[in-house]
């Protein structure tokens, strides 16, 4: 791990995924971009080019104090620290920034979204998740100060989740964490015998190269959400990592995203790869 991504706003949500960063940076020498996605004001589009740019200009001095505020932490003294500010429209543009950079990780604080916000409007956090590319590390709380033991790979053992395991597994071989593979029957998933369901993983497991060296683990509940969050929760983990699908638009809106109500509804840090 060599560049670690940070999105600040400034808050204390947004240090606590510093210190998270840090910590990370101290153990595995790595360098965190901080980046902070100016949003371009809606009210000022539409004016003249002149006092857009005076406008933009002010906002930027502003925004460089902030930053220097922000940065003077006595944690961050031995860390190479690279400051970013970009102007966007949208927060999925900070994904185009973590490429850029050729991040390998994207951390990030959320309190989650319930409700008609979570329908409706959604979180910056959502954003992330559903269009980043590269694995993205949301925590809860408190900054993680302690290395992960114990890590869950929701999977349905299909193709699709072959390129997000892999990418995951270098993600958690890094932290040095033991990592299980979690299955969660529901009542609307297609019936498959016991002998479909072995056939299934074996293929699973030797097209990832894991054919001996990892556990996998089947529960039952209403919802695949429901059956992981229990899971997590009653096996002690300390990491969730969930592939997700990055829909958008209607399609989001209709079906919604597994990943992405997991990472809501979840004290737990989580990583999400996308497939």
């Amino acid at each position: 791990m060599k560049k670690i991504i940070v999105p600040v706003d400034f808050t204390l949500h947004s240090e606590n995924a510093l210190r998270t960063a840090v910590f990370f940076a101290n153990t595995y020498k790595a360098e965190i971009i901080v980046v902070h996605m100016l949003e371009t004001s809606k009210s000022v589009i539409s004016v003249s080019e002149s006092y857009l740019h005076e406008q933009i200009v002010f906002e930027l001095k502003l925004t460089e104090k902030k930053f220097k505020e922000f940065l003077n932490k006595p944690y961050l003294k031995d860390i190479k620290v690279t400051p970013i500010i970009k102007h966007h429209k949208n927060f999925s543009d900070l994904h185009k920034v973590a490429e850029n950079e050729n991040g390998d990780l994207i951390i990030l604080s959320s309190h989650g979204a319930t409700g008609f916000k979570e329908i409706f409007y959604g979180s910056n956090t959502e954003v992330v998740v559903r269009n980043s590319t590269i694995p993205v590390l949301v925590i809860k709380g408190l900054p993680v100060a302690n290395v992960f033991n114990k890590a869950i790979f929701a999977c349905d053992f299909s193709d699709d989740f072959i390129g997000p395991y892999k990418k995951a597994k270098k993600i958690v071989n890094i932290f040095n964490c033991n990592l299980q593979l979690l299955h969660v029957t529901t009542p609307g998933i297609k019936f498959r015998t016991t002998k479909e369901k072995q056939e299934r993983i074996a293929r699973f497991l030797e097209k990832v190269g894991e054919k001996n060296n990892v556990s996998v683990v089947e529960v039952s509940d209403f919802s695949i959400e429901d059956g992981i969050l229990e899971y997590a929760k009653s096996n002690e983990n300390d990491l969730i990592v969930m592939p997700t699908h990055g829909k958008n638009g209607i399609e989001h809106f209709l079906e919604g995203s597994i990943a992405e109500d997991v990472v809501n509804h979840t004290h737990l840090p989580v990583l999400t790869v996308k497939i």
